[in-house]
């Protein structure tokens, strides 16, 4: 039986991966959980699955589950804060990690994992947009798996030769007969709006999604298609691809959730339903486009960030999530999301981040020359 940690327990894919365990009771158990506000949710798993530890990084939520956990009488330990969320990572009690924290909070104990040598399950796209480099150097050196976990890159892993699903990080894709690696993105809510008007969209009209219900975040990005410039970074380092190699086209029926094309010319795509059934016999037809780079600047300007160095794509990342934060807040304009991350990014394209701490800092000062910004918006 594999015990697993869970990294942001209480999210959709973590609740998703509560749910595997539940019905593998035999193949899995839950070492280890993380929580940020939602108390109540990480109340259940600890009366379900009574893990050794969680991790809370809000303190009042971690307050209450404290009090709940000592009044039931529960051998759970209940620890708070980032520090402990690392220590837990870093542990040798466990042996699979899903790393399923949204944003940056999500790299340091991602690393601690590899670093331990266990298998990551990974669905946090900041450890690789932030530090390919160092993640997968990482990854290499303790000889930690790596498992993509979002759809996009988890189709791409079905649709390689077995030995390439083994060394993920340091494929060889030339070697395995692989010309491309094709993501396939819907275009979100605007791929039939004309480009002028986009001004003017609001926030509710950018996070509702013609296939998909998501976050407000990730909502946001498919409407810019930045979401899809970040899983074109993570493919790089994934599948150890030059950027060149990879290629993104609009897919308005979100059936074919990506592709590899073959040097023979054949293609194999890894097919699913956007409700997550697959009724592969009643399909319709299905259409790909170019994207159109003066719609979608953002992607444009991650995949030249991929090009160009680490420390531009982080910065990317970290503009775009501050900057996207101010559109739903009403504070900037839907166009405006494009202005803050390329101003930002064009700061840090020669910057040299080869290690954590710099990297950090870099998203620590990307994040500062956001707000700055804003400011003069």
């Amino acid at each position: 039986m594999k015990k697993i940690t869970i990294l942001g327990a209480t999210g959709s894919i973590g609740r998703s991966t509560i749910d595997v365990i539940r019905r593998n009771p035999d193949l899995y158990s839950l070492y280890a959980a993380t929580g940020n506000k939602n108390y109540s949710v990480m109340a259940s798993i600890i009366r379900e699955f009574s893990p050794s530890v969680v991790v809370m990084t809000d303190k009042t939520a971690c307050d209450r589950l404290k009090e709940m956990v000592q009044a039931e009488h529960r051998d759970t330990e209940v620890l708070f804060g980032a520090e402990n969320l690392n220590a837990v990572a870093a542990s040798e009690e466990y042996d699979g990690l899903m790393s399923a924290i949204v944003g940056a909070a999500g790299l340091r104990p991602t690393l601690a994992a590899i670093t331990q040598g266990k298998t990551v399950y990974l669905a946090n796209k900041e450890s690789l947009v932030m530090s390919g480099h160092i993640f997968i150097d990482a990854a290499r050196r303790f000889k930690s798996a790596i498992i993509p976990v979002d759809s996009e890159h988890n189709a791409i892993f079905q649709c390689l030769p077995e030995k390439e699903q083994q060394r993920i990080g340091r494929c060889e894709l030339k070697e395995a007969g692989i010309q491309n690696i094709i993501l396939t993105g819907s275009g979100g809510p605007f791929r039939d709006r004309d480009s002028s008007t986009l001004d003017t969209v609001t926030p509710a009209e950018a996070v509702s999604h013609p296939n998909w219900s998501m976050g407000k975040k990730i909502s946001v990005d498919s409407a810019t298609m930045m979401n899809k410039g970040l899983e074109f970074i993570e493919a790089k380092w994934l599948f150890n691809a030059a950027p060149e190699d990879i290629k993104v086209v609009v897919h308005p029926e979100s059936v074919i959730h990506s592709m590899v094309q073959y040097t023979d010319g054949s293609v194999l795509a890894q097919l699913g339903r956007h409700d997550m059934r697959t009724p592969i016999a009643r399909l319709g037809s299905l259409t790909f486009r170019e994207p159109d780079f003066v719609k979608y600047p953002c992607l444009k300007l991650a995949i030249d960030a991929c090009a160009t160095s680490q420390a531009m794509t982080t910065a990317v990342n970290a503009a775009n999530e501050v900057a996207v934060n101010a559109f739903l807040d009403g504070k900037i304009k839907f166009t405006d999301i494009y202005r803050v991350c390329a101003k930002v990014a064009s700061q840090f394209a020669c910057v040299n981040a080869p290690d954590l701490e710099s990297i950090l800092e870099v998203d620590t000062q990307a994040r500062a020359r956001a707000y700055s910004e804003l400011a003069v918006l």
